[in-house]
């Protein structure tokens, strides 16, 4: 009887990794197949990668972007079918490659006979098929049939292969034939559409900010995770909702704070659950007769602008509060100055800050005791236990928060790109300043690092000091998710001096003009300087007054193109292709409706930041890493089988 161990001589500590991958290629044939394959791979064309930062919760505009592959997907539909599909033919066909549930569920509401649907799934599924061959030609097929329906995968496999010699016209016509007597022609052209969007774009990488300023952060996210491939780097409106979602008091404040500002208020109610009732309780009793001028809402919506006005301002001033809790409980961060509710002088109506006195647009206080500032009211108290109970308890929000980090990280090395949210805290002189974190004085790199383990550590534990670093990494001067000397909402909120609204920007915003400190910060995260891009989100680019994202230096580039309405409704993706690095600038999107029945889309303007000649290979990239990896390991476990220092054994066994 054939034995099942593997060694037999001895145990020997450098084949316990080897074992394991011997349980799936069990012989030598079976090691060098898969040895050999894998080095057809390599010299494949790389996945194409799309990074998209700043998302700041305009769902519509991010499902648009990503089904259109930023505009990548039209230049090729147009080119494969310019001699056999009209204009009118390419744009119905895009809008079906872009919205397929949306246009097949339109189609079978409107076409019935079961003749025009099998005439209508003929003339769109033969394209289908050829879009998705190209597509698959640039994937191993392991890796492309994993993306692949599981129920059709085998059915597709067949389709692929036809039309040719032995499988004419009537092959195909007798699936279009069973699949239409069954009512599942267009729930096949559906999933055709969505796998051609998924293959389009082997990876998805998300560049910090999904929620704040759009109207639905939690659709964002709820998109997200039906992509195959997604990747995120945390920003610091990411860490605020994280924080909020673990209970942290400041941290909800300031959630609500914002939400109230832009009347996001369906994400809260409606997406997580979260009733703001208890809030608005407090603005319609303590606040009631309250003018609340200073913060009236943007834009529309149910409640009227004065109660919304009210609990915004109800909030703040809870915001507020807590904020100078927390500075003083964490002296480590040097931002006594930041605790300004004890600066308040209510006889005169005026606020110290930094050394300067300021009147105040507004005095009235209901919820401040002057002799205990920071202490909550008993009505802010009641307030607030029950909108944290909300937010403890909102299963939707704390499963998107685990896949958040789950699938999250500080930084990312993508195809010679550094990619991350913000920027690395910075002198004048170029030096990495240091973040104070678990008592280690940390720059550059490792500090990017041990964030990265403090944030994972907190979701898991949710010890109270690692939230409150949640909060500092929203707003922190030496938070590389944030960036400058302070966030000015109190200013903004409550003095009329502009100049008590500045915020200074970290010194890393100009240096990354300058060559030579791009090729530090590329070396410090172990890229190679000579071909690096660093690419970040976080700022803003001043599309309409002509401010570029390419930096002076040519090797760093802010993707931050003002995506949110609330911004400046533009954004720029960036997509990294086999040949070149593109930026793509996105305008106003009107509305799904308006892409399905008008067939309108955002076309965007490209431009080539890097281009590879010859094209990238797989070989090339961190994917092409781990394969040389992978294929070392079988070479040491064909090493021990010819060695019989592994026992090979039968495929089937």
């Amino acid at each position: 009887m054939q034995t099942t161990s593997h060694s037999f001589k001895r145990a020997e500590a450098d084949l316990s990794l080897i074992e394991l991958l011997a349980l799936q290629f069990p012989n030598i044939d079976a090691a060098i197949a898969e040895s050999a394959r894998l080095a057809a791979v390599q010299t494949l064309p790389k996945g194409v990668v799309h990074v998209i930062s700043d998302i700041h919760g305009e769902d519509k505009k991010l499902q648009h972007v990503i089904n259109n592959a930023s505009g990548t997907l039209r230049p090729l539909v147009e080119e494969m079918f310019a001699e056999t599909m009209s204009p009118t033919e390419q744009e119905e066909f895009l809008t079906l490659i872009f919205y397929p549930a949306e246009v097949t569920q339109r189609v079978g509401e409107t076409v019935t006979e079961p003749a025009a649907i099998r005439a209508y799934a003929e003339r769109m599924l033969m394209p289908q098929l050829e879009l998705l061959r190209f597509l698959v030609s640039n994937f191993s097929l392991r890796l492309a049939t994993n993306v692949f329906p599981a129920e059709y995968r085998e059915l597709l496999l067949e389709m692929m292969h036809a039309p040719s010699t032995e499988r004419g016209p009537a092959f195909i016509g007798a699936i279009l034939d069973e699949l239409v007597r069954r009512d599942k022609a267009l729930h096949l052209i559906h999933l055709l559409g969505r796998l051609i969007r998924n293959l389009a774009v082997d990876e998805l990488i998300i560049a910090g900010d999904l929620w704040d300023r759009g109207p639905r952060g939690d659709r964002v996210m709820d998109y997200l995770r039906l992509q195959p491939n997604v990747e995120f780097i945390w920003g610091n409106h990411d860490v605020l909702w994280l924080a909020a979602s673990l209970g942290h008091e400041a941290a909800i404040c300031t959630v609500l704070r914002i939400s109230l500002r832009y009347r996001r208020i369906g994400q809260l109610d409606e997406g997580y659950s979260v009733p703001l009732t208890p809030l608005e309780h407090l603005a319609r009793t303590v606040y009631a007769d309250d003018p609340a001028q200073r913060f009236m809402p943007k834009g529309e919506g149910m409640r009227p602008r004065e109660v919304v006005a009210r609990m915004q301002k109800a909030i703040a001033i809870m915001q507020f509060k807590l904020e100078g809790k927390l500075i003083e409980r964490n002296p480590q961060w040097h931002l006594d100055h930041r605790r300004l509710m004890h600066r308040i002088n209510h006889a005169e109506g005026t606020i110290e800050i930094d050394g300067k006195v300021y009147p105040l647009l507004d005095t009235h206080f209901p919820t401040v005791d002057p002799e205990n500032p920071y202490e909550l009211s008993p009505e802010e108290k009641t307030c607030l236990a029950a909108l944290q109970h909300s937010f403890l308890n909102s299963q939707k929000m704390r499963e998107q928060m685990r896949f958040l980090v789950g699938h999250g990280s500080m930084y990312l090395n993508r195809d010679e790109c550094l990619i991350f949210h913000g920027c690395v805290p910075t002198d004048i002189e170029g030096n990495f300043l240091p973040l104070e974190i678990d008592g280690q004085s940390l720059s550059g790199r490792a500090m990017f690092e041990e964030i990265e383990k403090v944030v994972r550590r907190a979701v898991i534990e949710a010890e109270p000091e690692d939230v409150d670093f949640l909060w500092y990494l929203w707003s922190g001067p030496r938070s590389p998710l944030f960036g400058k000397d302070r966030i000015a909402t109190l200013e903004r909120d409550l003095i009329a001096d502009k100049a008590s609204h500045h915020e200074s920007k970290d010194a890393y915003f100009s240096l990354i003009h300058e060559v030579d400190f791009c090729d530090k910060v590329l070396a410090e995260f172990g890229m190679d300087p000579d071909g690096g891009l660093i690419v970040n989100g976080h700022v803003p680019v001043k599309v309409e007054a002509g401010e570029s994202p390419l930096k002076r230096s040519g090797k760093a580039i802010t993707i931050d193109g003002a995506f949110s309405e609330a911004y400046g409704d533009y954004g720029y993706t960036l997509v990294l292709e086999p040949g070149r690095i593109v930026l793509a600038q996105h305008s106003h999107f009107e509305s799904v409706d308006a892409a399905i029945r008008d067939g309108v889309d955002i076309i965007p303007q490209v431009q080539n930041i890097r281009v590879f000649d010859p094209p990238r290979q797989t070989r090339d990239t961190e994917r092409g890493q781990r394969i040389g990896y992978r294929i070392e390991m079988l070479e040491r476990l064909i090493e021990a089988y010819q060695t019989n220092r592994l026992h090979e054994r039968p495929m089937n066994q």
